[in-house]
């Protein structure tokens, strides 16, 4: 039983984040499953077949407020589809002892590309044409990293698309976010199809769509009030952590080494933090700017 409940604190938390800064709901439960003891593939399984409701509903609400750039948003999801299918199925076949050191790989790549977003001098950009041929490669790569690492698709995608100037932020969240509802049902129907639907925690699915439907709320208030980039340093940071010391676990690091491993951590973290904090006063006059 307490095992549910910190599987909805999980889903509180992944949703607090992804709400907060319009990505890494995977990323985040998926680390904190882990660290539950959840396999690699129940784990990503889990969270893509929670987040069919959750990404639903936000595709829903970016339309609406037309967030969403059509043209990207088809070039990315069919690919996206696809590679999300191939990584569950695959994930599914993968030996535990194997999965577990690339699942945590995947997703330390993850929290470093989301510290690397959150400590450049600008996170902004001016919008430019979303081009097809690299919207492709971009969308099979992604689905691929989401289904295998549990998360993964806002992190890359969003990033790629905000980082290239290829749209501007709420388009590039916005199309992003809705594209995530077929890359969700893709990978869930590799899910199934691998491990088979007797090998699902479906507890564990309701518990995490619980806690994120408890957070969606607070996590609407927390983006008015909260620096985006401090939290985004802030979760990087964490994920971070938690999949260092998944590895080190898997791994079987020795202990000095798992000394420096942890200190460069804590070296990194403190930096990250420093940049950002230096970069706030930048952040507060381009948003006066905006609203000028």
């Amino acid at each position: 039983m307490w095992v549910l409940l910190l599987v909805s604190v999980a889903g509180f938390l992944a949703q607090l984040v992804d709400g907060a800064m319009g990505m890494a709901f995977g990323i985040t439960s998926t680390s904190l499953l882990l660290f539950l003891a959840y396999s690699p593939a129940a784990a990503s399984a889990i969270v893509h077949l929670a987040e069919i409701a959750t990404s639903s509903i936000s595709g829903i609400a970016h339309i609406r407020y037309k967030n969403v750039d059509w043209h990207a948003l088809v070039k990315v999801a069919v690919p996206g589809s696809i590679g999300a299918f191939i990584g569950a199925v695959l994930l599914s076949n993968i030996d535990l002892s194997a999965s577990r050191p690339w699942t945590a790989s995947v997703l330390l790549a993850l929290g470093v590309l989301i510290l690397y977003r959150f400590t450049r001098s600008s996170i902004l950009g001016k919008k430019r044409r979303a081009r097809a041929r690299w919207l492709a490669p971009l969308g099979l790569v992604g689905g691929f990293v989401d289904s295998t690492g549990g998360g993964g698709w806002g992190p890359m995608v969003t990033t790629s698309l905000t980082a290239s100037n290829a749209l501007e932020p709420r388009k590039a969240i916005g199309t992003t976010n809705t594209a995530e509802f077929a890359i969700s049902i893709a990978a869930s129907i590799g899910f199934l199809l691998g491990l088979g639907a007797e090998q699902i925690p479906w507890d564990a699915v309701l518990a995490l769509l619980i806690g994120g439907v408890i957070a969606a709320p607070v996590a609407a208030w927390l983006v008015s009030k909260a620096p985006q980039r401090l939290l985004g340093i802030l979760v990087g940071n964490f994920i971070v952590f938690l999949n260092v010391r998944q590895l080190v676990i898997s791994l079987e690091v020795n202990a000095i080494i798992s000394v420096v491993l942890f200190s460069l951590v804590a070296a990194v973290a403190v930096a990250a933090l420093v940049v950002g904090l230096r970069h706030l006063k930048s952040d507060h006059a381009s948003d006066k700017n905006v609203a000028l």
